[in-house]
């Protein structure tokens, strides 16, 4: 699924939600098979689970791995369980949000993760038109220790010229995560959350960007290729907030 990789006010972004909600109950439904959820920012969020490796990764998911601190701080975790096996996270929105300015602020360096490990916000639809309407940040080496940059963004299919852009995140505790998605126009900055400076902006523009539809916000922490972190070390990263604009 990756290596394609990837506050409006609070009352006026549940507002939308509410009424994106009713008018797309398919959506609200959930995604089957995943009964279990999170509220975190006054949303109600799915938690992928899976009994075996699936994508991306593949990866075993676990709703252990995701949780809500102090703050409405969201922890994504990547732990063993009992058995010794590696587990992941991913959580999935209830709607689709369509055009609009989704930012995502990160409160965990991500220039710190290690190597085999994948921090990923986007948008994603189960269905395949528009390269399943996939627009992402993602923070990742692919393996790669020597690699300078340790972050890109992605319009989706990544291996289209200029959909992918690979950057150095740099070492700011507290990032956000920005993508401004129009037609025909997907404009990405990654700023420093304490300071405001601006840290990389790069847009894309074309008739391939992707159209919206029945995607939903997607974020997620995982292992590249299932391949255990190379420090052996369990992965904590913080998620302060989601915001969405229209």
């Amino acid at each position: 699924m990756h290596r394609r990789s990837p506050r409006i006010l609070q009352a006026a972004a549940l507002a939308l939600i509410a009424t994106a909600t009713i008018a797309g109950s398919s959506l609200a439904a959930g995604k089957p098979g995943y009964p279990d959820r999170v509220s975190w920012g006054g949303i109600s969020w799915q938690v992928k689970t899976s009994n075996a490796a699936v994508g991306p990764g593949p990866n075993v998911f676990s709703s252990s791995n995701v949780s809500v601190a102090a703050g409405d701080k969201l922890h994504l975790q990547i732990q063993k369980d009992s058995s010794g096996r590696w587990t992941t996270a991913e959580i999935i929105g209830p709607t689709s949000y369509g055009y609009g300015t989704y930012t995502f602020t990160v409160g965990s360096p991500v220039n710190a993760l290690d190597r085999n490990v994948v921090l990923g916000l986007f948008t994603w639809s189960d269905r395949a038109p528009y390269a399943h309407r996939e627009i992402d940040f993602e923070a990742a080496r692919w393996g790669n220790a020597a690699d300078t940059t340790n972050a890109q963004f992605v319009v989706q299919p990544y291996d289209v010229t200029g959909h992918l852009v690979r950057f150095d995140a740099t070492a700011a505790v507290r990032t956000k995560q920005q993508f401004t998605w129009s037609a025909g126009r997907a404009s990405f900055l990654s700023t420093n959350a304490d300071t405001g400076a601006e840290i990389y902006r790069y847009t894309y523009t074309g008739a391939d960007v992707p159209k919206p539809g029945d995607e939903r916000v997607h974020l997620n922490l995982w292992l590249f290729g299932g391949a255990a972190p190379s420090n052996g070390a369990p992965v904590d990263v913080v998620i302060e907030s989601f915001q969405f604009a229209p």
